[in-house]
């Protein structure tokens, strides 16, 4: 699996960090990063609720 970020999208706003942390991540500059882009398997439904929770629908999952 490989998480993508339209950051022209992406407000920031850190509701995906707060589902998985291990993958997302705000920080002091107000920036999204993504920790792992490819994140285990096992993170996979995390992953999947961070997109789906995503208020600008900004996170695409392939694979």
């Amino acid at each position: 699996m490989r998480v993508n970020v339209d950051f022209d999208l992406c407000e920031s706003n850190a509701v995906c960090m707060g589902v998985v942390p291990e993958v997302f991540e705000v920080r002091e500059d107000d920036f999204l990063y993504v920790l792992q882009e490819e994140p285990p398997e096992d993170l996979r439904a995390e992953v999947e609720e961070a997109a789906r929770m995503c208020p600008k629908q900004a996170i695409r999952i392939e694979g």
